[in-house]
């Protein structure tokens, strides 16, 4: 299927992203107009301890809550720095540790229908622990310690809800269990 981009502007943006409106024409010749949402790419990472895994407990403005979380994000200053950069970067910012070793599981898209980015999990093994160095929006984080049973547990209960984190968990548990 081919979608023509007739014309395109930025409505909005900021340090995090810039939305944009195409003005398109579908394949059948009916114009219209597709919102995009441009965010860099970012990195998602399964920190694993024997039977454990860590997440951080954040608030979450657009849902009004907190979101217990695999440990994610972008480098929005250095849009050159690898996944792996990235990643070891938001290991260390958000919960202080640092990963021995590091395995890349794959790639995928956060929304397709509306976004840009892409993320790639890793799991993030042989563990250092350390402080934390949380960005201001990030104010109130805290990072859990969970078992594996006592996680899949809060997945089936309706209690992890970031698509992020069950998409790249369930490639962990595709390829690494």
């Amino acid at each position: 299927m081919s979608v023509e981009t007739l014309g395109s502007r930025y409505v909005y943006q900021n340090n995090w992203m810039r939305v944009r409106e195409d003005r398109v024409r579908w394949p059948g010749g009916q114009e219209g107009i597709y919102g995009v949402v441009e965010k860099p790419d970012f990195a998602v990472i399964i920190p694993i301890e024997e039977d454990h895994v860590y997440l951080v407990d954040q608030f979450r403005y657009p849902i009004g809550r907190r979101s217990l979380e695999f440990p994610m994000g972008a480098d929005n200053t250095n849009p050159a720095a690898s996944h792996e950069e990235v990643a070891r970067s938001e290991l260390r910012e958000e919960t202080g540790m640092s990963a021995g070793c590091l395995t890349d599981l794959g790639l995928a898209y956060s929304t397709c229908g509306y976004a840009t980015a892409k993320f790639r999990t890793f799991v993030a093994t042989d563990l250092k622990k350390g402080e934390p160095a949380l960005e201001p929006a990030e104010e109130g984080l805290i990072t859990r310690r969970l078992r594996i049973s006592d996680f899949d547990r809060m997945i089936l209960a309706g209690e992890i809800i970031d698509g992020q984190t069950l998409a790249a968990y369930m490639l962990f548990k595709l390829k690494w269990t």
